[in-house]
């Protein structure tokens, strides 16, 4: 019932202010009626001080005087000041301290008081209970500034509570996109990086194979098999990035992602395709964290596959360094006789390993070499 009600005063609010100023009318204008002063001296400024309500939310300074000076009218026309004649007074005032600054509302009130003293003193009737009675309407006031004043301190609250609640929403919604953009960025890193070397390193084998077919056959098989675990390693690594797209939640069906542990494997393959790397180690080798780890490979992986691509070279060098916290991870080419690679920022590639050092918390740099080639060095902390 109270929810229908409410219902009612949400969609028709201006029937039930009607409805409600009407019943105050009625209630206030029929405490006149039986009295010995008559009724149409006290009806006419209690009425006008009912009619005044209606301004009550534009201008409720305004109208809280009019009703003080309506209610010190009547009180001086010899009508009894008691509660049953203070609800215009009462709705007045607190429609001040719902709509005005707490500041405000207490002037306000306090010259309201000091009237109604000041009435009191000077009243024209010479009964002293009528004079005490003049009183009456400060404790009235102080009830309905003091009841205004929590309203709007709870109404204030629940504004910043919703106004919290809606900045949370955002911030949520904002925080879920920006994961959404990471993870479509470490996706597409991901797939490049499978993508772009298998193939490349599929397409200088199928080369080298098809130039010494003639030449040397067993050479060329020997190629062509590595060829086929190329293309198979590139099958499962793409299964594996498909497989955590699709939330698989069978472990069984994901291969470990790799790390440096199978670097020689890596060096081994680009061999076959007529790339001679080495790799040096420097330090004592430490483990790693799974992520720098992977970003190690990574970027040995994208750096090796650039260099077979782009640099024209037959040779390479893959050093690892351990020093303090610190992984320095250097790929490095003698520049061969063919086309210089990419300055450094440039393509995809390069991005794509700043971007893996980035994440592990490390940086990367790339750039020509005064004795000729190209290097690739990334500094990588070793725990994270």
């Amino acid at each position: 019932m109270i929810t229908a009600w409410r219902r009612f005063a949400d969609d028709h609010p201006r029937i039930v202010e009607a409805g409600f100023l009407l019943l105050l009318s009625v209630i206030t204008i029929a405490q006149y009626i039986d009295t010995e002063s008559g009724w149409w001296p006290g009806t006419l400024p209690a009425s006008a001080a009912c009619l005044s309500l209606v301004w009550r939310g534009r201008h409720p300074g305004a109208v809280a005087a009019f009703v003080v000076l309506c209610t010190v009218i009547t009180g001086g026309a010899g009508y009894p000041i008691s509660h049953e004649y203070m609800i215009p007074l009462v709705v007045a005032f607190y429609a001040l301290g719902v709509r005005t600054p707490e500041r405000t509302a207490r002037v306000y009130g306090a010259i309201a008081i000091a009237v109604f003293v000041v009435a009191a003193q000077v009243s024209l009737a010479e009964d002293e209970d009528q004079q005490l009675a003049m009183f009456a309407p400060a404790f009235w006031i102080i009830v309905a500034l003091v009841s205004g004043a929590a309203v709007q301190g709870r109404r204030a609250y629940l504004d910043a509570a919703h106004a919290r609640a809606e900045h949370a929403e955002r911030t949520r919604e904002e925080e879920a996109r920006h994961r959404v953009a990471e993870e479509r960025v470490r996706i597409a890193r991901e797939l490049h990086d499978v993508v772009a070397h298998n193939m490349a390193l599929a397409n200088a084998q199928a080369g080298t194979a098809a130039h010494i077919v003639r030449t040397d056959p067993e050479q060329a098989a020997e190629i062509l098999t590595e060829l086929s675990r190329t293309t198979a390693a590139a099958l499962r690594e793409l299964e594996a990035a498909v497989g955590l797209l699709r939330g698989t939640d069978d472990p069984e069906s994901l291969e470990p992602s790799p790390g440096l542990g199978r670097l020689d494997e890596l060096v081994s393959a680009f061999g076959s395709a007529g790339l001679h790397a080495t790799v040096t180690v420097d330090g004592e080798p430490r483990p790693l964290s799974p992520g720098v780890d992977l970003a190690a490979f990574r970027i040995a992986q994208e750096a090796l596959t650039n260099v077979a691509k782009h640099a024209g070279a037959s040779t390479a060098e893959v050093k690892l360094a351990y020093g303090g916290d610190t992984l320095t991870l250097t790929i490095s080419d003698d520049g061969g006789s063919g086309p210089h690679a990419p300055a450094a920022g440039g393509g995809f590639g390069l991005i794509g390993m700043r971007e893996r050092a980035q994440s592990a918390g490390g940086r990367l740099r790339a750039g020509h070499r005064r004795e000729g080639g190209f290097a690739v060095t990334a500094e990588l902390p070793i725990h994270t």
